[in-house]
């Protein structure tokens, strides 16, 4: 099943009867895909469709904590700048910073894109510590030897490859929480943002040293993050009612004894504690 990623104030598009199956502009025939089910990028002007795993329902973006955390549609704040700016690139494979209109109180923390040109599917490139950026557009974000930016290639290279990794104590920003990385190249430059310069200029991939102004933020939707897919499992887990132990324990169970299973059950050794719990019932019987 195909589901939309929204944007706040979007209208909800009317159910259909009878559904098509959509082709995944976003799959590489040399790329593994995690499953065939796919999520839709859309704005009221464009639509972007990716290859995820199927994950439940959450249209929510949340910070990357860390750089393991990166997956599925991202939006890379570049921090440094004053206005509050993404990594965008437009239909020409041309790399700028679009500012973001969609925060809280103007804090980077809290954006989230409204702009689809803003949207990069993340996809780890195998074999690598390195990720593969994809735009709206079907083409790969890129960094050249002299450090100039780009969106035009059609399949993955060495220099459509970058490196999320968290930025040195150093190159911290001196105010604001959460999770501050960089985007190392193949070079192994990084990328920066001079804020001096127009917003098509000022983004390079030549920086030697990490510094403030090659910090970014990146958000993503809340359900490619892994944390959070593992408490999903575990809070489900966990979802058992007092007749269904009592019907596999083949008795009425005290209160401590379906706390014990319920707990059980979330750390993993749910068939042993069972197991305890009928010889116990059993030693009862015949006492």
């Amino acid at each position: 099943m195909v589901k939309a990623l929204t944007f706040k104030g979007d209208k909800k598009p009317k159910k259909r009867k009878r559904t098509e199956a959509i082709r995944d502009p976003f799959a590489e025939d040399d790329a593994p895909q995690a499953s065939p089910s796919a999520v839709t990028v859309a704005t009221t002007s464009a639509s972007v469709t990716a290859a995820a795993p199927p994950a439940p329902d959450d249209d929510s973006w949340v910070g990357v904590d860390a750089p393991t955390d990166v997956s599925g549609p991202v939006l890379i704040v570049l921090a440094t700048r004053p206005d509050v700016s993404a990594l965008a690139c437009d239909a020409t494979g041309a790399v700028f910073a679009l500012p973001v209109e969609n925060m809280v109180e103007g804090d980077p923390r809290s954006a989230e894109p409204h702009d689809v040109r803003q949207v990069w599917i993340a996809n780890r490139v195998a074999g690598t510590e390195g990720w593969m950026l994809k735009g709206h557009h079907g083409k790969y974000l890129s960094c050249d030897k002299y450090g100039i930016l780009g969106a035009t290639k059609e399949a993955v290279g060495t220099n459509e490859s970058f490196v999320v990794e968290e930025a040195p104590a150093e190159a911290r920003l001196e105010t604001g929480s959460g999770a501050q990385l960089l985007l190392r190249t193949a070079e192994g430059k990084y990328v920066s943002v001079d804020a001096d310069k127009p917003k098509n200029a000022g983004i390079r991939g030549d920086t030697e040293t990490p510094a403030e102004n090659c910090v970014v933020r990146i958000r993503m939707q809340a359900r490619f993050k892994p944390k959070l897919k593992v408490a999903k499992v575990e809070k489900a887990r966990e979802k058992i009612s007092r007749k269904q132990l009592e019907q596999e324990a083949g008795r009425r169970l005290e209160d401590d004894e379906v706390r014990r299973l319920k707990k059980a059950r979330k750390e993993g050794d749910y068939h042993e504690a069972m197991l305890d719990i009928k010889v116990k019932g059993k030693h009862d019987k015949f006492a």
